[in-house]
């Protein structure tokens, strides 16, 4: 038994749930697949997988295999990658992590530029609001934005966003425009839960500073939310300009309050603790800075 293809094999059926789906990817029979990870639990003596309701799922013994199997292929593509100059011939299977919106509108679209220039990558994106634990869920890169919580993490700030208050020119004609920042205490307010503070402090250019607490009666937990509050005119936001990117552009959500600034917002790469970043997920931060100082 080749120790190197059962180990890939093996990592390949947990990831896809399936040894039919596993066997698919690798191009063999599904007989094959069987065989070599029944070969590879006799000579471990343990079982690594077990049946679910959902497909395959690793046992105790599987999981703790799978973790350092992974990390051993992922350190032989780093050895091949060195030898024939890091930064070219990425292959193997990269996944990551983002927001749904901002990957929606910043990440997916770009996608294909980096897999064309990595022909044999394979990309896993899951799109989640929420901080995932990289570890268990097997991330290679997290894209995340604010304030890091994890100091245990290895991380990379790849871009600084601003943030304005947006509203619909409808809202605008109906609720009028804020002239000051005090005047947003009389407007409704759509309040983004992930990023909720008891007040913002803006800066004007002259140099002054206003704090003001910005409140109203929806509030929701997820961008895709906010988004669809403020394009059916529902109030004003507190919000990323890359959560309107495209509104912005086409004048659909205008910026108020132009002259007062609010804090920047970073957005940052994530790689998981414990252990250095792959070859691909440095290729792909990278190809991330490029692409968002592109805008």
């Amino acid at each position: 038994m080749d120790r190197f293809q059962a180990m890939a094999t093996f990592t390949r059926a947990v990831d896809s749930g399936s040894f039919t789906a596993a066997a698919r990817q690798l191009n063999v029979g599904q007989p094959a697949v069987s065989k070599l990870i029944a070969q590879l639990e006799d000579r471990l003596g343990v079982r690594l997988l077990t049946r679910t309701t959902r497909g395959l799922a690793p046992t105790e013994a599987g999981q703790h295999y799978y973790e350092r199997a992974r990390r051993a292929l992922e350190e032989a593509d780093e050895a091949e990658l060195a030898a024939r100059g890091a930064g070219r011939g990425l292959s193997g299977r990269l996944r990551i992590s983002a927001a749904t919106t901002f990957a929606r509108l910043h990440v997916i679209p770009r996608l294909p530029a980096f897999l064309a220039a990595h022909p044999e990558l394979e990309l896993e994106v899951i799109l989640d609001d929420r901080v995932i634990d990289m570890i268990e869920e097997n991330i290679d890169l997290s894209l995340r934005m604010g304030a890091l919580s994890d100091s245990t993490a290895t991380a990379r700030k790849l871009a600084e966003g601003r943030r304005s208050i947006v509203a619909t020119p409808a809202y605008v004609e109906r609720a009028g425009a804020p002239r000051t920042p005090a005047e947003l205490a009389g407007h409704e307010a759509i309040v983004y839960t992930r990023f909720d503070t008891p007040s913002w402090t803006f800066r004007h250019v002259s140099g002054s500073e206003a704090s003001v607490r910005v409140g109203g009666r929806v509030r929701v937990s997820a961008a895709e939310g906010l988004r669809a509050a403020v394009l059916a005119d529902m109030g004003l936001a507190v919000a990323s300009e890359w959560m309107f990117t495209p509104e912005l552009a086409s004048g659909a959500v205008m910026r108020l309050l132009d002259d007062w600034h609010l804090p920047l917002l970073d957005l940052w790469a994530l790689f998981p603790p414990g252990r250095l970043p792959n070859a691909k997920a440095r290729a792909f931060a990278a190809f991330m800075v490029q692409a968002m100082k592109a805008g």
